[in-house]
């Protein structure tokens, strides 16, 4: 009877799975905080955009430098922001690609060492056939020989 079979990497596999695993929490990490510096960044632009449109003033009416001294100072706060905001996505989108880059390549090691063991798993089950062939065959060729050499059976020729 055959052995079992035993992939003896086993124990590395399981860890590149964990690193695999890892490395997909890690991604979507990085993705929220993406999410969360684009949505930043699209307030800070709408914002920018209402203060503009509230600084018009219609024809006719009386303007207030204070205001527009504020609507201003508030704008250039505004454009400030935007700026590192701007920033932020940049690097929260570089982390993002960082991500998915160890991602892919705890990816493709967990995949090498998967295949590795469907391979010897075949190779182990191709040689389990193999052996189980030849047992059968010494099977059959021990019962021609002692059907031929037992009493009360016609004596045939054997030839090798």
């Amino acid at each position: 009877m055959a052995a079992r079979f035993r992939f003896r990497l086993e124990s590395l596999l399981k860890l590149r799975r964990s690193l695999e695993q890892v490395a997909q929490r890690a991604l979507a990490r990085t993705l929220v905080l993406r999410d969360e510096a684009h949505a930043l960044l699209e307030e800070l632009r709408a914002s920018h955009a209402a203060t503009v449109e509230s600084r018009r003033i219609p024809l006719g009416a009386a303007v207030d430098l204070e205001r527009l001294r504020a609507g201003e100072r508030f704008l250039l706060v505004l454009e400030h922001r935007i700026v590192l905001a701007g920033q932020q996505l940049r690097e929260a989108e570089a982390r993002v690609a960082a991500a998915r880059q160890e991602l892919l390549r705890a990816h493709r090691a967990h995949l090498m060492l998967v295949r590795l063991k469907e391979r010897r798993q075949e190779l182990h089950a191709l040689e389990v056939r193999r052996e189980e062939a030849r047992d059968m065959d010494e099977m059959a060729v021990l019962r021609y020989r002692f059907g031929a050499a037992s009493p009360g059976h016609e004596a045939r020729e054997v030839i090798w």
